[in-house]
């Protein structure tokens, strides 16, 4: 093995306070395949500064790769991410997708394509989604259009009253998605590949051109290297040359954040496409079938077998505040299979919904189904409650008990009116107040001679249906769009030296944190050591022994 001599020495040497280095060479594997070599080296440095004399510090050990050989080399298309073209009718079909794929990774087009949904998804939520075409007709007129030209016509013609299952809405989505994969292609992946490859600089004038660039003129570019690989960098040396880097999966992650937001749009897509939507109300005690409520959203829906599953309400009550205010309403369910086995029971409430077979039911409204009386401790009778209108949000809800001759032109009876559940307010026959009762009290009340018992009151639960195959999609893509909008912040840092005598080249630049960047480099320039005519001879004696 031959000695290896340190460089040569200028006539004047400083001596600085700076680090000396004490290095052991272990030679451990030598390769020889098709006249390129490789050399293993493993060095364990001990760094000693002059605050080392009071505090001692660990070694370090290290791997640095020397190479003889030149780095693979880099294709055009790696390169520059362009394609040489050939003459002739071949030349313009390779041309064409290159063309095309330019103009859809175009920055300008894909702005305008998020702008252009932005605003769709706006106009969708202004506009109510669902509803019957009179609707329409009635808010949306021809005699009074909104801004002065949207009407009615508008909303039917473009889809606009099932914006995010229009024609106009998804195919934006598949131009963004396009856009997106384009981008990826032409641009991410390139860049990718070309970061993959380390390559050396062999001019100072290059190595001076990066953003950052200094010059260390009594160092080892070794040091250097065991230093850089101390913070975290991959090192490689050929020669005089060294090119260090970290943070590579930064460059991944547009990537990453292209993907997930193709995720998305194939989820929302799916959702608006593929999925079912019903409502129902139902008095407390009854059934339905799942599949009698679900109503298909796209050309994609497809109904699976829980639609046969029928929902039982056991029971329907709510809570409410100390001031009477309806707080929470609550359902009990029970699901029966095809063959009447129960498979699930659940009491659900708003916020608080029942999950089966990929089917969701949500607690979203109430009503007031019936009311139970005894008239002369005869019944209970069955009466109806009808929905009145009051001005607010509160609800109202009445009922009417005849007295007489029910086939008569002019029937008298008692009126009952309710808010909720929990306390009936009842009329006498000429509309006077006569009294107020709750239900299952047990209480009668003397109304012109009849004796009216208010046995129960029973409500109906509002539910809403529907089955969502893109949702776990959009959580995918929202969870991996997070992350690795996470990664994209790590910084890609490169970074060149050259060994000229005994001064070290340094340069280097990142594509994150520019303005810490040079003072990170400082304090790592910092901690080199500098070369000194003692450190160097027993250096030398050291090799040569």
């Amino acid at each position: 093995m031959g000695t290896l001599k340190p460089p040569t020495l200028l006539t004047r040497t400083h001596i600085l306070k700076a680090p000396l280095l004490h290095c052991a060479f272990n030679p451990q594997l030598l390769t020889l395949f098709n006249r390129r070599i490789t050399l293993s080296f493993t060095i364990s440095c001990k760094l000693r500064t002059s605050q080392d004399v009071k505090k001692k510090k660990d070694n370090v050990s290290k791997k640095i790769v020397f190479s003889d050989s030149l780095p693979p080399p880099l294709k055009n298309d790696e390169a520059s991410g362009e394609v040489a073209s050939n003459s002739g009718v071949i030349g313009l079909v390779k041309r064409l997708p290159r063309r095309v794929l330019a103009a859809l990774s175009n920055l300008p087009l894909a702005i305008g394509e998020m702008a252009a949904i932005a605003a769709l998804m706006a106009l969708g939520t202004a506009i109510e989604q669902g509803e019957a075409p009179d609707f329409y007709f009635q808010k949306y007129p021809e005699d009074n259009p909104v801004f002065g030209f949207f009407t009615w016509r508008w909303i039917l013609t473009l889809g606009f009253d099932h914006m995010f299952s229009s024609p106009i809405f998804l195919g934006l989505l598949v131009m963004m998605g396009l856009s997106l994969m384009a981008c990826t292609y032409t641009t991410q992946i390139p860049l990718v590949k070309v970061a993959r490859r380390w390559s050396f600089l062999h001019s100072a004038e290059a190595i001076r051109k990066q953003e950052f660039s200094d010059t260390l003129p009594r160092a080892s570019i070794q040091d250097l290297g065991v230093i850089l690989m101390g913070a975290g960098y991959e090192v490689f040396l050929k020669g005089p040359c060294l090119y260090a880097f970290k943070g590579l999966v930064g460059r991944f992650a547009p990537i990453g954040v292209h993907l997930a937001m193709l995720l998305i749009m194939a989820g929302g897509t799916l959702s608006a496409t593929g999925s079912f939507r019903g409502s129902v109300t139902v008095p407390q005690g009854l059934n339905f079938v799942v599949g009698d409520v679900l109503g298909p959203n796209g050309f994609l829906s497809t109904p699976t077998d829980a639609f046969s599953t029928e929902v039982h309400v056991n029971k329907f009550y709510m809570d409410y505040y100390d001031s009477g205010e309806v707080k929470q309403f609550h359902s009990d369910l029970s699901l029966f299979d095809i063959g009447g086995k129960e498979v699930m029971r659940k009491t659900i409430s708003v916020n608080d919904p029942l999950r089966y077979g990929g089917i969701t039911i949500y607690q979203t409204d109430w009503s007031f189904s019936a009311l139970q009386v005894l008239k002369n401790d005869e019944g209970p009778f069955n009466l109806a409650m009808a929905p009145l209108k009051v001005n607010g949000d509160k609800k109202l809800f009445g009922t009417f008990l005849p007295l007489g001759d029910v086939n008569s032109s002019n029937v008298n009876g008692i009126s009952m009116l309710a808010r909720d559940l929990q306390s009936i307010v009842i009329y006498d026959q000429e509309g006077k107040f006569a009294g107020v009762r709750r239900p299952n009290s047990k209480l009668p009340i003397d109304i012109d001679g009849t004796k009216i018992v208010i046995v129960d009151a029973i409500g109906s639960t509002g539910l809403d249906l529907k089955t969502d195959p893109g949702v776990p999609i959009v959580y995918a893509g929202f969870g991996a769009l997070m992350l690795t909008t996470c990664i994209s912040f790590l910084s890609h840092t490169q970074i060149w030296a050259l060994q000229d005598g005994t001064s070290v080249i340094i340069g280097g630049k990142t594509n994150r944190a520019k303005a810490e960047f040079p003072d990170d480099m400082n304090r790592l320039l910092d901690r080199v050591p500098e070369l000194v005519e003692s450190s160097l001879s027993k250096q030398s004696d050291g090799i040569s022994g």
